[in-house]
């Protein structure tokens, strides 16, 4: 393969993210390996209904994904999973709590769980904004 500009292969990327972990690890003497913290909410009739994707990673827990469907939202079903999610989080270890949403999406449902601002990234997409939100866990 001739030097110069690629697109990564699968393998790759696992050898990218391999190397910075482990620059990480020796630059700070910290663990930086996530732990899965992966929640579900079924119906009744074991429905997938709604649910939160995330991981601990450097003592956070980084949630990427917590979805509710419509008809559920407003029921407290997305507190629970919240709540269940930084409690795991604790157990492993972290401090805090991550995330960012988009201002069409829940920024007031994470304010209402004690999330604040930490950043905003304005035009994403253009005309919106991507809002990043922390909660640092009481010790």
């Amino acid at each position: 393969m001739p030097a110069g500009l690629h697109t990564a292969s699968a393998d790759e990327v696992q050898a990218l993210c391999a190397r910075l972990l482990q620059f990480n690890q020796q630059a700070t003497g910290l663990s930086f390996d996530d732990t899965a913290v992966h929640l579900v909410w079924r119906d009744a009739h074991g429905q997938l209904r709604a649910g939160l994707l995330g991981e601990v990673c450097a003592s956070w827990l980084n949630i990427h994904v917590l979805w509710v469907d419509p008809d559920l939202r407003g029921q407290g079903i997305g507190a629970k999973l919240l709540v269940a999610a930084e409690t795991q989080a604790r157990q492993l270890g972290a401090i805090g709590a991550a995330l960012d949403t988009f201002d069409w999406q829940a920024e007031a449902f994470y304010r209402a769980q004690g999330y604040v601002e930490f950043g905003r990234l304005h035009d994403c997409p253009p005309g919106h904004q991507r809002i990043y939100l922390q909660r640092r866990f009481a010790t």
